[in-house]
């Protein structure tokens, strides 16, 4: 199931300092940004037999819904120190952007479409 890491942070008169360093649970072999969203627009809907992902706000803010077929979770990620790791078999989409929101995906595979299932999982009631 998915979970969140919370990244450190270094500021001062300068900014703040973010580094993803020795904190993923994966090499990384893809990166990606998702911007320029409307508020009404969903990006995800699928979810990955091998792939691991962690996702990133770096702006604004946006909800990601997780389904493993067990539970249903939300994550609302409005910081850049926040990581959503998505673990495979996760179904995920991500919605309710707000304006000028930039989602930061990065990804333990390289792409592959045979990776990808779109079909959301049925929770048993």
């Amino acid at each position: 199931m998915a979970y969140m890491i919370k990244l450190k942070s270094f500021s001062d008169q300068r900014g703040r300092l973010t580094p993803i360093d020795k904190v993923l649970p994966f090499d990384i072999m893809r990166l990606y940004y998702i911007s320029n969203i409307t508020e009404e627009s969903e990006r995800g809907g699928h979810a990955h037999y091998v792939t691991i992902e962690a996702l990133f706000c770096v702006n604004g803010s946006f909800t990601v819904v997780i389904n493993n077929g067990k539970t249903i979770q939300e994550f609302y990620l409005n910081d850049h120190n926040q990581c959503l790791i998505v673990e495979p078999n996760d179904w995920h989409k991500m919605i309710n952007f707000s304006m000028g929101a930039i989602l930061m995906g990065v990804s333990s595979t390289h792409y592959d479409h045979s990776d990808y299932y779109y079909e959301e999982p049925k929770i048993p009631q």
